[in-house]
């Protein structure tokens, strides 16, 4: 691994990432926090689904995907694909949020947990993940975002003895992934 690495378990390298590829796809930073929270939190419960960690739920509604925000009216539920998972999402006053429970995602929250996980590397782990993600088109990164994660993401043993470890996230990696 490279020289600038930093110690953090996988759900908020994901959150991050999330965020990031959420921005490069036309949504606004506070937008994005809560989309890439989503995301993680997806991911979470499919990963503790399958090592009977949680239980299965199927509360899913019908909902339309959406990826055009303007057309949507405030209120209106729908669904935006980011880094590979379905994310329910609405319009708010603040703009789109992503929703869990039916309440929409504090983007503050999201700003506050990331801080807290990457600590003073948070910026520069962003910077290098917002290169990986301006070296592909948008229409390019919404196939490869959750391929490009699998690469960088950091390596954790498997099973249940992962579930909250931490890794090492190299950010010489990522930039590599740039070219």
């Amino acid at each position: 691994m490279g020289g600038r690495n930093i110690k953090v378990n996988r759900a908020p390298v994901l959150t991050l990432w999330a965020s990031v590829v959420a921005e490069r796809l036309g949504y606004d930073p506070d937008e994005s926090l809560t989309l890439g929270k989503a995301v993680s939190g997806l991911n979470a419960q499919a990963k503790g689904k399958s090592l009977g960690i949680f239980h299965e739920h199927k509360e899913r509604q019908e909902i339309r995907h959406r990826q055009v925000k303007e057309d949507l009216k405030r209120g209106e539920l729908f669904l935006v694909d980011i880094v590979g998972r379905s994310v329910l999402a609405k319009v708010t006053e603040g703009g789109v949020r992503a929703v869990v429970k039916n309440s929409p995602i504090d983007p503050r929250g999201v700003r506050r947990y990331l801080e807290r996980k990457f600590g003073p590397e948070l910026e520069e782990a962003r910077a290098a993940m917002a290169k990986l993600a301006k070296a592909y088109s948008p229409d390019e990164l919404k196939d490869q975002a959750y391929p490009l994660y699998e690469k960088f993401r950091p390596i954790i043993p498997g099973g249940k003895g992962g579930w909250g470890a931490l890794g090492e996230l190299d950010l010489d990696y990522i930039d590599s992934l740039a070219g």
